[in-house]
């Protein structure tokens, strides 16, 4: 695991470099030489806090999806007798 650091002007100018560099370990950020944040890849955190994805979250889908309610009609014909021979 790669640790990086770079002072808070640094991460201002190239936000892309620290966001590349959070994929390999954290990225500590610094003010006047002492480390105030640390950014890290969604994935890292995750794992150190225990959270698991949910399904919208595993199928990529936008937040707030989750909160659209689908209802299904249902069907009126009748059940069918199953064939299991």
């Amino acid at each position: 695991m790669a640790i990086t650091i770079l002072t808070s002007r640094a991460f201002d100018q190239d936000i892309e470099r620290a966001m590349k560099a959070a994929a390999e370990g954290p990225v500590f950020i610094t003010d006047r030489g002492q480390p105030t944040h640390i950014l890290l890849s969604i994935a890292e955190y995750r794992r150190l806090t225990g959270q698991e994805l949910s399904i919208v979250e595993a199928l990529g889908w936008p937040a707030g999806v989750e909160d659209i309610e689908i209802t299904f009609p249902r069907s009126g014909d009748l059940p069918r007798a199953v064939d299991l021979s």
